[in-house]
């Protein structure tokens, strides 16, 4: 078995890796981008549709109805199916669901495509850093699958900056006629949600480029397939010393999923639950999709509130490129207490801002004492939570359960994503928004201990190490 940090590092082809590993995070861009375009819309819909309070809470809500069924099933498919093939699937989704937008006549065909980009993104969100983990090697494995979570924070700002352009070349375009005015000026919402489209698009033609995982592979039994995969990433070296580690690890596992029940395993599963409920419990979705808002309600001007959230989306992308760069160096359980720690200091001095000031909050040092709370918060997200919890749910679950244990895990994620998105305008208006970040806080504090006393450091360490760890 090698020890840690001895890989034969010049047989690995980085660059195919990589590009391997870009092309899977385009799950993540495409969960980014879907999930944040309809912050751009919503005015529009109001007006146009002529919706009523609860079909406009619907509508934005629908897509992570979809996120959870997605994750649920994401498990039982990519186990069975591959990883690969079902990530064709979310593709697809993406695109029926980015066509079926940009032309809906009512706002129940508009829920219904909603529903199903939904679905693709939470198929996505699963499979595509379980795909990473699987054909990275040890000592690589932190950095490439945290490629997943900046491709979400990627997704994410270029949704808000495709909507302002759409935006501007709408109210800047000369009277005309036809389809494509239709769509871009005169119903510009449809546009944004066509706009998915693209990406989409690339993402499913990638994939038929991108290797199957070398452990499903080896699940199936397809072991020579596997075999070449991993000559082809990692060296016939590091090649052969994997493969007799899998199949070793393999052949240890019932394959049942009450192996996760198992003493040793129960800590994996609980794990895989609590970090991704807890990672959502730090107020990222308030803070990424009611920015705008929250910087509204503290007096900002409408056009400036919008600029302030892109401005946080651009030090979300940046501070995921730092965690990239350091989560195989500084290890995923020191990353974590950090984060959880340091969130909390953030969300206490960011409820701190609106503590007895009312709209005058925006203007002078106030304001911009507020601006730099929410970067300092996005920051410390960015470059810990963020990434941290997507790798390590991807590395502590046996093989051949992989898929539907980590399942669990993101559907954990999009849960408690739901909960606060539902319950942050209901503590708004009980609390106020100071107690409410407030509250947050508070619960960053168990969530740091709760790593610190059960995480296990996984760096530098196979998948099959972690696994008889347990």
């Amino acid at each position: 078995m090698n020890q840690p940090g001895d890989y034969g590092t010049d047989a690995i082809n980085k660059r195919y890796l990589t590009l391997v590993s870009l092309t899977a995070g385009l799950g993540g861009f495409l969960f980014g981008f879907d999930t944040a375009v309809a912050s751009g819309t919503i005015g529009f819909l109001r007006t146009q549709l002529e919706l009523n309070a609860i079909m406009e809470g619907w509508i934005m809500s629908s897509a992570l109805l979809g996120s959870v069924l997605g994750a649920i099933i994401s498990g039982f498919l990519s186990d069975n199916y591959g990883r690969r093939r079902i990530l064709m699937v979310s593709a697809i989704l993406f695109l029926v669901s980015a066509l079926g937008t940009t032309l809906p006549e009512t706002p129940t065909q508009l829920v219904i495509f909603r529903i199903l980009g939904g679905i693709g993104v939470g198929i996505a969100a699963m499979v595509a850093p379980l795909f990473i983990s699987e054909l990275s090697p040890a000592h690589l494995r932190g950095r490439l699958v945290s490629f997943y979570q900046l491709a979400i924070t990627l997704g994410i700002l270029v949704s808000y900056l495709s909507n302002t352009w759409l935006l501007f070349n709408a109210e800047s375009a000369s009277p005309s006629s036809g389809f494509l005015h239709f769509i871009m000026v005169e119903e510009v919402w449809r546009a944004m949600f066509g706009s998915e489209v693209i990406p989409a698009s690339l993402f499913f033609i990638l994939l038929f480029l991108v290797p199957k995982s070398p452990r499903w592979l080896t699940k199936e039994g397809r072991t020579d397939e596997a075999y070449a995969v991993l000559c082809k990433v990692h060296g016939e070296s590091l090649a052969k010393t994997e493969m007799e580690e899998i199949n070793i690890a393999i052949k240890q596992e019932s394959g049942d999923f009450s192996q996760l029940f198992q003493k040793g395993f129960r800590i994996a599963l609980l794990i895989g639950l609590a970090l991704p409920l807890l990672s959502q419990f730090t107020g990222i979705t308030t803070v990424m999709y009611y920015a705008p808002t929250i910087f509204e309600m503290a007096g900002f001007r409408s056009g400036s509130s919008f600029g302030t959230a892109i401005l946080i989306g651009f030090f979300n992308m940046i501070f995921t490129i730092v965690a990239i760069w350091k989560i195989d160096h500084f290890g995923r359980k020191p990353l974590l207490i950090f984060g959880f720690s340091g969130l909390s200091i953030a969300l206490f001095f960011i409820g701190f801002q609106f503590y007895g000031h009312g709209p005058e909050i925006a203007t002078g040092a106030i304001g911009y004492s507020l601006v730099g709370a929410f970067i300092f918060y996005i920051i410390v997200f960015a470059a810990t939570i963020g990434p941290g919890v997507w790798v390590l749910i991807s590395e502590i679950y046996p093989t051949k359960i992989r898929g539907r244990a980590m399942a669990f895990g993101t559907t954990c994620l999009f849960v408690g994503s739901t909960i606060v998105t539902q319950t942050f305008p209901v503590l708004r208006g009980w609390l106020g928004l100071s107690w409410t970040f407030w509250l947050y806080a508070l619960i960053m504090i168990p969530a740091a201990i709760f790593v610190l006393k059960l995480v296990p450091e996984t760096k530098n360490r196979t998948l099959e190490e972690i696994e008889s760890s347990w």
